[in-house]
């Protein structure tokens, strides 16, 4: 069963934004170096960025929450003894960051014990743009305002936009689902990263469809898609949990037409 949190989790999600928004801010298109993660000729890029805004990050947590579970991306697991776990992307789209493209974003998301995400952000600093989400609902923070977000009306997937980072990185099956959602909406953006989610829970974009996704990647989506109103599932229909498949969608007629194809490259 779905906890709640008995804490201000809103409160101290705002406080670790703010601390990695000091950081990537003062590494966005200023970088002095770009390491790979991965050997070989594949490539995955991080910075100092990343890095240094995890760590602010974990230090928050320190002081807030010392007892709960963390899992970043850069640093690993810590692990705690409350139930909850804070599933830290410091940079989610570095390729963006290293491109000096402001659709980046900072991902904070709340699991619970049964692994469900509970409250999430999506920040991007540059456009000083705070999604939040938690249970019962979710707004857009910026400089001076803060106001309730909901997803769209779109009910067809025929007059939708859509949305994945890169098809190419997806199976030969997804990638055969994906191009029949391709042809089917009205109007198709990739390369968003988080930020089409975050987008579509503002009411811009009714449909992200992705795949290959960590926890991490996926923990913070989830409550700001489903507190805009929208819907978070696997490519089978069920309810989302964070990590590999993830489609999500203004109203549930986008849905249904979409996972028609998307379950036939289901995991």
């Amino acid at each position: 069963m779905t906890q709640n949190p008995d804490f201000d989790a809103v409160s101290i999600a705002c406080a670790l934004a703010d601390a990695a928004r000091a950081e990537t801010l003062s590494h966005f298109r200023a970088l002095s170096a770009i390491d790979n993660k991965l050997d070989g000729q594949d490539y995955d890029p991080v910075t100092e960025g990343d890095r240094a805004a995890e760590r602010a990050m974990r230090a928050v947590l320190a002081e807030l929450r010392p007892d709960d579970a963390i899992h970043g991306e850069e640093y690993g697991r810590k692990d705690g003894t409350t139930g909850w776990t804070w599933v830290l992307d410091p940079i989610d789209g570095t390729r963006a960051f290293v491109a000096g493209l402001p659709t980046w974003t900072t991902l904070i998301g709340l699991v619970d014990v049964q692994g469900d995400a509970i409250v999430g952000i999506i920040d991007q600093p540059m456009l000083d743009e705070r999604y939040i989400g938690w249970p019962d609902g979710a707004r857009l923070d910026t400089a001076g305002a803060s106001q309730p977000i909901h997803v769209s009306e779109t009910d067809d997937l025929r007059q939708a936009v859509i949305s994945t980072t890169d098809p190419f990185i997806m199976t030969p099956p997804e990638q055969g689902a994906w191009t029949h959602l391709r042809h089917t909406a009205r109007i198709v953006r990739y390369g968003l990263d988080a930020y089409a989610y975050a987008r579509l829970a503002a009411g811009t974009i009714d449909l992200v469809a992705e795949s290959g996704l960590a926890p991490y990647d996926a923990a913070a989506l989830i409550p700001v898609v489903r507190g805009a109103g929208g819907l978070a599932c696997d490519w089978r229909g069920n309810p989302a949990k964070p990590g590999g498949q993830l489609v999500c969608a203004s109203h549930q007629g986008v849905m249904d037409q979409a996972l028609i194809s998307l379950r036939r490259s289901a995991d």
